[in-house]
């Protein structure tokens, strides 16, 4: 009798502790939530006022004269970001699936710990590497060292999905071609990797999402620009750039502005993050 209980009365204190665990895991996800849309709709009540077509369109205009937009600062923000991927895409996809395929012992290790380590660099620090390495030798500042700075800081989050996407793969996928008389490089290349593709797009889409916000590395580098400049060897307007910019003005138009370029950086951020979970779930789904 006294057995059972303290057999109830220990399930009921287990019950009570995972029910504790359930509530206060739920206020922090809910105190997250909140916080999110908190911030969403300030910007939003801020910035929706500045959004119009010629914001869209235009250049900005000198301090006094109405109007004016972000056009050559999204322009450049593309451009630099583009530039970027196909600058840390190539390297951070096969480092990540030479970590996954073949990567075992002390040299692999080190590589992930590197990355893990890259990771948490401080962008205002990477920023300073490519300031050292491609604008001060040169003495001109330029968007392709902007673009150098972020695909440093997008080597480490590609890396790592595409390792993990690549050990996701069932192994029986890679036995079943290796039967069929692939070579090892001709499965990796063939099989492997086309099965992975949702999750290294993810991957890619969340690294690119990770820098289009970035303001501290082009400081250093893009340097920004009033006019339209398409040649990423110049310095280049740069979206978060002009951001930060406005905001830190006297004035209250360039104050309006910032808001409105604010929510229009959002809203990209915010679709390359859907994007990146639409292509996992399709992966998953399959």
């Amino acid at each position: 009798m006294a057995v059972a209980m303290a057999q109830a009365r220990s399930l009921r204190v287990r019950h009570a502790r995972s029910a504790v665990g359930v509530v206060s895991t739920a206020l922090c996800a809910g105190a997250a939530a909140a916080a999110l849309l908190l911030i969403l709709g300030y910007v939003v009540r801020e910035g929706a006022a500045s959004i119009s077509i010629p914001f869209l369109t235009q250049v900005p205009h000198p301090v006094g004269i109405p109007g004016g937009g972000v056009a050559n600062a999204i322009a450049g923000t593309g451009i630099t970001v583009a530039i970027a991927t196909l600058m840390a895409a190539p390297i951070g996809v096969l480092t990540g699936v030479y970590l996954a395929m073949y990567g075992r012992g002390a040299f692999a290790s080190s590589i992930r710990f590197l990355s893990d380590v890259l990771a948490g660099v401080p962008s205002i620090a990477i920023g300073l590497f490519a300031y050292v390495v491609l604008v001060a030798p040169f003495k001109h500042f330029s968007a392709v060292s902007g673009s150098f700075a972020f695909a440093v800081l997008m080597l480490p989050v590609i890396i790592r999905t595409t390792e993990e996407a690549i050990r996701s793969v069932p192994v029986t996928i890679r036995e079943g071609a290796l039967a069929l008389g692939l070579p090892v490089y001709a499965t990796t290349v063939r099989v492997v990797i086309p099965a992975a593709r949702a999750a290294i797009v993810t991957g890619l889409l969340l690294s690119i999402a990770r820098v289009t916000g970035e303001t501290a590395p082009l400081l250093f580098t893009a340097f920004g620009s009033q006019f339209w400049e398409l040649n990423p060897r110049n310095p280049m307007a740069q979206l978060p750039l002009q951001i930060f910019n406005y905001a830190i003005s006297p004035y209250p138009l360039w104050h309006e502005q910032a808001w409105g370029g604010a929510l229009v950086l959002i809203v990209v951020v915010l679709v390359l993050n859907a994007l990146a979970r639409v292509a996992l779930r399709s992966r998953t789904s399959r």
